[in-house]
């Protein structure tokens, strides 16, 4: 059985470059549609998913980012969706926790449309963007607002993260797409 996704991806090789970045969180989860163009990276569509004052409960929250993802994902067909992987910091252990509950339905919500997903880790993420794992938040909002040739860096911070996310999953794959046809031409 083929879904939407799957045949628009074989229809359009442009959909399989194209990644969703998502920076997820109970409160606000941002995410960024990143693509490539001659220029380079490019953000199609960027936003942020902020579940209203009536969603009180745990599940209404989560159900409420995981329409919204589903929505991102089905406005923009992706090869692939790109998280930050959950850490945890010693002085705030229940932040990790409460972020793989909002990570949980953004996974579902790619399961679901046959989208792979990628985790990376922050230090990853910085270190590709700037060639230090250790990068300061400011190196890092330079390299994002270079790297797609803004103006600004994007508000809120959500979207940011989330198109620091898409940009690490962009250049690592495409990375990866170089090596395997050098390794096909030797």
């Amino acid at each position: 059985m083929a879904t939407a996704s799957s045949d628009a991806t074989t229809r359009n090789p442009a959909v399989i470059d194209r990644v969703v970045g998502i920076d997820p969180g109970l409160n606000v989860t941002g995410y960024a549609v990143v693509e490539p163009s001659a220029r380079g990276a490019f953000v199609v569509e960027a936003g942020v998913i902020r579940p209203g004052a009536g969603c009180k409960t745990m599940g209404d929250r989560l159900a409420w980012i995981h329409r919204g993802i589903v929505e991102v994902l089905e406005a923009f067909p992706s090869g692939a969706v790109a998280l930050e992987q959950v850490h945890s910091h010693v002085n705030f252990p229940r932040t990790s926790i409460l972020m793989a509950h909002a990570r949980g339905v953004i996974v579902l919500a790619a399961a679901l449309r046959e989208t792979p997903v990628v985790g990376y880790a922050p230090t990853r993420i910085k270190k590709t963007l700037t060639g230090s794992g250790r990068a300061p938040k400011s190196q890092v909002q330079h390299a994002i607002m270079t790297e797609l040739g803004l103006d600004r860096l994007p508000e809120p911070h959500d979207v940011a993260d989330a198109c620091a996310i898409a940009l690490c999953h962009y250049h690592i794959d495409r990375n990866r797409r170089f090596l395997r046809e050098q390794d096909r031409g030797s």
